[in-house]
């Protein structure tokens, strides 16, 4: 088994000693009718390129629990120190998640060993944390990001493996049958931008976009939510990582006319620095938009609050506000369980998904324990694959990935919570911009709207 028989600093540093290696660059309870509103709760990844990976062993540790039956593995990985995408949290949410679900007995009655890997933004380190997975045995792979789903959803998909809430950033999540997304990933989001920005009055909206190959399949969406009202679409493609983005912002910008809008796709470093630029040039006209993960609360706090660029910004979200209650349970595990000095960001939306992805998985541990079947990974796809819905207790709309619930895409099946919130930016806080959820599903199939 894998032990942990180093402190992350300690490994870092190790990994630090390593010869530099070229990297590859990237990027209510709802029962309400199709295409209206659903009210929201307010209540409670080249041996070579080893990636950093620490466990929540079995062999000892805050994580340990005097469960029965044999030990369930899971593995949860995310890019660290890369500079661009990275999304620690997610990892460290990951291992207090398994801490308390041992304190609380297990999943299903077993205890459950959390195994972490860092995919360094890296195809080829994300296809050896896949490979970690399947030697461990892993019952599930629960809220990871990775860009580079096709590295390792068919190493998954041959050890039969469900992948249970990744980030949504590649086709193969929303494509593979072992595949169950909680979110609508970018595709969603960029969709839900479009039509917030439509519904304030754009006429003409820049999306500022990685350019890369995800970066490229974000204009199709933008370009469905944009078309029945006649809005024109600018594509400004930004590099990943760099530090002056005042080519990009003025290009965005444009003529800065009234009715001109800008909308942000990138990671959360690069919208910072695109910020700075953005300020710099002083626009008054255009309004600017962008979606949860490029902004989030810390950047909008980084970038000076209600007196900074985001002040009255448009931002879509797959989960109500961290500031609503429904979030409450998320702050009390991290309260409780994160006493290694960590930090984890709760309004972070990978650390949400993760959230999300953790709450499925202990929900079918609870049917299969209750229908006296073991928790394997063969009983956990059947669980989902049945279609009965799963209640996330108002973080999303009821989740179901049967063949009924699958989206009418070809390019996107999987893509089964088409629902986003409307946030903005007000006194230097995310909020509310309209209570509920918004479905955007005839968005994401090139339909009319309804």
């Amino acid at each position: 088994m894998f032990r942990q028989t180093a402190s992350p600093d300690d490994q870092q540093s190790a990994a630090d000693r390593r010869p530099a290696r070229r990297r590859q660059d990237a990027s209510d309870r709802p029962g309400a009718r199709a295409g209206g509103r659903r009210p929201v709760v307010t209540a409670a990844a080249a041996a070579a390129l080893l990636p950093a990976l620490f466990g929540a062993s079995a062999c000892g540790g805050p994580a340990d629990a005097s469960t029965g039956g044999a030990e369930l593995t899971v593995m949860t990985w995310a890019p660290s120190g890369t500079g661009s995408t990275d999304r620690p949290g997610m990892t460290a949410l990951a291992e207090a998640v398994g801490r308390d679900i041992n304190a609380k007995g297990g999943l299903g009655g077993h205890h459950v060993r959390v195994l972490t890997c860092n995919e360094h933004n890296e195809a080829a380190a994300v296809a050896q944390c896949a490979q970690q997975a399947v030697d461990a045995k892993a019952i599930a792979v629960v809220g990871s990001y990775s860009q580079f789903g096709e590295s390792f959803m068919t190493t998954l998909e041959r050890a039969g493996i469900p992948y249970i809430g990744g980030y949504g950033l590649s086709g193969a999540e929303f494509s593979s049958p072992l595949s169950y997304p909680v979110a609508g990933g970018m595709p969603s989001l960029i969709a839900g931008s479009g039509r917030q920005l439509v519904d304030t009055g754009c006429r003409s909206v820049a999306l500022v976009r990685p350019d890369t190959p995800a970066g490229d399949s974000l204009l199709g969406y933008l370009a469905n939510a944009l078309k029945p009202a006649g809005t024109k679409l600018v594509d400004v493609k930004a590099p990943e990582k760099s530090t002056d983005y005042t080519e990009v912002a003025r290009k965005a910008i444009g003529k800065d006319d009234a009715g001109n809008c800008v909308t942000v796709a990138l990671g959360t470093e690069p919208t910072g620095n695109l910020l700075d630029s953005y300020r710099r040039l002083g626009s008054k006209n255009t309004r600017l938009a962008s979606v949860i993960g490029s902004v989030q609360q810390s950047v909008v706090d980084s970038t000076g609050g209600d007196s900074g660029p985001l002040a009255g910004a448009y931002v879509a979200g797959w989960y109500p506000p961290e500031s609503s209650g429904v979030w409450d349970a998320l702050r009390s595990v991290v309260r409780a369980n994160t006493a290694d000095g960590r930090t984890i960001d709760v309004a972070d939306s990978g650390v949400q998904t993760t959230w999300v992805a953790y709450e499925v998985l202990r929900q079918v541990g609870q049917r299969l324990n209750s229908a006296g079947r073991p928790v394997t990974a063969k009983a956990i796809s059947s669980v989902l694959d049945s279609g009965d819905p799963i209640d996330t207790n108002g973080l999303t709309p009821p989740l179901a990935w049967g063949a009924t619930n699958m989206l009418a895409s070809a390019e996107s099946p999987r893509l089964v919570n088409t629902w986003v919130t409307y946030q903005q930016a007000k006194a230097g806080r995310l909020a509310l911009q309209q209570p509920g959820f918004v479905d955007v599903r005839w968005v994401l199939t090139g339909g009319k709207k309804p």
